[in-house]
């Protein structure tokens, strides 16, 4: 195949060294053009997002071309070659395939069953086919991964189930208040949870989020970029008692919210449905408020329980995309094991075709007075001699290439048809 895949992500290499090549990479089309210009590389693909880098190339020359991918990649980061060679993997001919299948399958990403790393892969794709760095090759492996991602998303259940405490904590909402749309949901705190909570409730719709911290300047930064609404730290008590759903993770020392705030909160909510989801270590919620009448409350441990049953749901779920992939490389390897005898088939067909053309020509005299239907129905006889005899050369071939063994039949084909003349 001369397919080459070499890279480096969240398995292999520390962020330190991940992130300073992705910064590097951040405009992918001089990467693809910089690939490109490597003698060997006839097609090229480069994908780098946060949590990996890699090259895909259809190659001349492959331990030529995997020298000349891993001299790009280090000129790109700027990086030591023995840094560099201690995190790099190489793939190669059927393995590059699979990794490939995995990627976009979202099987190899730090959280299993994400859906932002297809996106990317096409992403990177429309790049390489607008730097003209694609062709056959390429394009038949990328639409294939395309088509092996869409199966296993829809034959498994590897994305059903949240792997992310920030991701569980928005689904609960969802299993409890069912649509979300419409519900006043507060942030407590502006950290990282805060803000991967922010992120999974903009992508259901929500885009009205207030958010309450110490740091008022942190709390508005954080607004600003998901549409929400910064606060003062001495509005909390306010805002309970406005909110359907509330998501604290301050991490400060002692219960920033006890059983009497939530009590006022809920008199002004006139006992309305209060959903709490303290992620903080060390709690932010007092445990007690959790014994009160129409209140839910989960602290971290509780949503860690319900990420870890998940996790181990996507594992079982994997196995089975990793047989649907197993299937794909296969498909794939047939695919490419034909590309072989096409030219015979294609060169063989031709032969036959000009024969029958111009014997029809040369019966011109005596069909001038047949019918227009009687000469349609003599050249479709004649087309269908054509493909009956074609039948048995050409199956034979391609049977014969999904073996490995076609070329003793080529040779035979093209010497019986007189095609090596042609």
């Amino acid at each position: 195949m001369n397919i080459i895949l070499l890279g480096m992500n969240h398995k292999s290499a520390p962020v330190e060294m991940r992130e300073r090549l992705s910064i590097a990479c951040d405009d992918e089309g001089n990467a693809v053009r910089a690939v490109k210009n490597i003698s060997q590389v006839k097609e090229a693909l480069y994908l780098a997002t946060c949590n990996r880098v890699e090259v895909l190339a259809h190659v001349n020359n492959a331990d030529a071309a995997v020298e000349g991918l891993k001299g790009v990649v280090l000129s790109q980061g700027n990086l030591p070659a023995e840094e560099m060679e201690a995190c790099l993997y190489v793939y190669r001919d059927h393995e590059a395939v699979r990794h490939l299948f995995r990627v976009a399958s979202s099987i190899d990403s730090m959280v299993m069953g994400e859906p932002q790393i297809l996106g990317q892969v096409k992403d990177a794709y429309r790049r390489c086919v607008e730097e003209k760095a694609s062709g056959v090759m390429l394009n038949k492996l990328l639409h294939h991964a395309f088509r092996v991602a869409k199966r296993v998303r829809t034959e498994t259940a590897i994305s059903a189930n949240a792997v992310s405490v920030g991701y569980t904590a928005v689904e609960l909402s969802k299993k409890i208040f069912g649509d979300l749309a419409g519900k006043a949901v507060l942030l407590v705190g502006a950290g990282e949870m805060a803000e991967l909570a922010a992120r999974h409730l903009a992508e259901k719709g929500i885009r009205t989020v207030s958010i309450v911290n110490r740091t008022y300047e942190k709390a508005q930064r954080l607004a600003d970029e998901f549409g929400g609404k910064a606060a003062r730290f001495d509005s909390l008590e306010q805002k309970l008692g406005e909110s359907d759903i509330v998501i604290s993770s301050t991490g400060t020392p002692g219960f920033i919210i006890n059983r009497a705030m939530i009590e006022r909160a809920l008199r002004r909510r006139k006992n309305r449905l209060l959903f709490l989801i303290d992620i903080a270590v060390p709690r932010d919620i007092d445990p007690a408020v959790g014994d009160m009448d129409n209140v839910y409350l989960y602290n971290i441990d509780d949503l860690q329980g319900v990420v870890d049953e998940n996790m181990k749901t996507r594992i079982e779920e994997a196995r089975k995309a990793g047989a649907i992939i197993d299937e794909e490389v296969e498909n794939f390897r047939k695919w490419y094991a034909t590309l072989e005898v096409v030219p015979t088939i294609v060169d063989l067909r031709n032969k036959l075709e000009d024969i029958t053309r111009g014997e029809l020509e040369r019966s011109m005299g005596w069909m001038k007075g047949l019918g227009a239907d009687e000469r349609t129905h003599v050249e479709a006889l004649v087309q269908a001699v054509v493909n009956k005899v074609l039948h048995g050369p050409v199956t034979g071939l391609k049977e014969e290439s999904e073996n490995g063994g076609a070329d003793a039949y080529v040779a035979a084909i093209r010497r019986l048809f007189g095609l090596e003349r042609d």
